[in-house]
């Protein structure tokens, strides 16, 4: 027996859902026209052109997903994934502040990272794995 989400927890869902796949679908325009930031970011990484091709393919899929109410939990574990990793390189190689953005990209990841979390935990009971090996009452 799966519990469905309250009404507060549906509408919590939705705009963490939409703010998750807003932030990631604006970003796309500049991961696939090649814009001189996008470029830097990935060159600096060292995977210039595909890493930014596959990385918007991926983004595009997240996004995606997070939309259908269905499968929004595997969008925003795709997103969480994919944000962990963008975090850990703006702390590692790229700085938090990338060409004097004053960290706007690294704001950005965040947030999409914790409202990706946040739907991960709000559909907790629909994932298979969980529902599976844990009791529906967690």
């Amino acid at each position: 027996m799966v519990l469905q989400p309250t009404t507060k927890q549906n509408i919590l869902s939705w705009i963490a859902q939409l703010t998750a796949a807003a932030i990631m679908l604006q970003t796309l325009v500049y991961k696939f026209s090649g814009a001189d930031e996008s470029v830097y970011i990935f060159s600096k990484i060292g995977i210039e052109p595909w890493g930014r091709y596959l990385t918007g393919i991926a983004e595009l899929i997240a996004s995606t997903l997070l939309l259908v109410p269905a499968y929004c939990w595997t969008g925003a574990c795709m997103a969480s994934a994919l944000m962990t990793g963008a975090i850990v390189l703006h702390l590692t190689i790229l700085g938090v502040s990338v060409k004097n953005d004053h960290g706007w990209l690294f704001i950005l990841a965040m947030i999409t990272l914790l409202s990706s979390l946040l739907v991960i935990y709000l559909h907790r009971r629909s994932i298979p794995y969980i529902n599976k090996y844990f009791p529906p009452y967690v």
